[in-house]
């Protein structure tokens, strides 16, 4: 809860899954994979309930093995490839506020993004509700580095290359030079209930970022995004040692 106002934890977990079969239950560092977001919105401070959202029992029954609550299953038309998120979203909420259960605030914390962690679910929380004035909802990005949008290519049918925006390769921009430009990430969904279910989407005029740390951005939608979300959970030591390391060289002590 924030300033009196209820917080739920929504996990979309559907069983079905084309890129990587069996998705959300694979296990990553010996706990599936909707587990972990579980985890984090389970020691968020500011979290007050977390719902799976699945149509499959087994799904359901893990969930709540790992300490979220599943008072329903979605029904099929909801747990298709080409169902809308919005369609399971209201309808978590729908059987919520049916049981008498009310919110101010959803999350959306997707298995995909497993390496989200607790502080960033609070610190979202916090900016959206400072914010509320001028923002209805907050959503995860990342910033496009490697594949800045300026050095994007088009081919023609002779396979030959040329800049996407027209000109001259001579005349592209240093990287360096560049302004930041963001990509939606799927790290996680924040938005006030009424304004989700006035605008039906997460991103519209009153949608505000929240930068992702760059090892927690990658989404898992094939076996290539696992082996490399494994590979970086199994050296985040490294990681947040090189992060502290390089924020105590930019920001020395007097």
């Amino acid at each position: 809860m924030i300033n009196g106002k209820r917080v739920l934890a929504l996990i979309p977990a559907r069983a079905g899954s084309q890129g990587l079969p069996g998705k959300n239950i694979r296990m990553l560092g010996g706990k599936p994979l909707l587990a972990w977001p579980i985890a984090a919105a389970r020691a968020a401070r500011l979290v007050d309930d977390v719902v799976i959202s699945t149509d499959s029992a087994e799904f359901a029954r893990i969930a709540e093995e790992h300490g979220a609550r599943a008072p329903f299953l979605r029904p099929p038309e909801l747990a298709s490839n080409t169902a809308s998120s919005i369609g399971f979203i209201l309808h978590a909420l729908d059987c919520l506020e049916t049981a008498g259960e009310r919110f101010d605030y959803l999350i959306l914390l997707e298995p995909t993004s497993p390496l989200t962690e607790a502080a960033d679910i609070d610190a979202a929380i916090e900016r959206l509700d400072a914010a509320s004035d001028d923002a209805d909802a907050l959503v995860g990005v990342a910033a496009m580095v490697t594949q800045h949008p300026a050095f994007a290519v088009e081919m023609d049918a002779a396979g030959r290359i040329g800049p996407l925006a027209g000109g001259d390769f001579k005349n592209l921009p240093r990287r360096q030079d560049l302004a930041p430009v963001f990509c939606l990430d799927g790290s996680l969904y924040l938005s006030k209930v009424d304004a989700l279910r006035r605008e039906l989407s997460f991103c519209h005029a009153r949608t505000i970022g929240f930068e992702t740390e760059r090892h927690k951005a990658l989404e898992i939608d094939d076996l290539v995004d696992f082996l490399c979300v494994e590979a970086i959970y199994h050296n985040l030591d490294i990681i947040r040692g090189a992060s502290v390391e390089t924020t105590d060289k930019a920001e020395p002590h007097a």
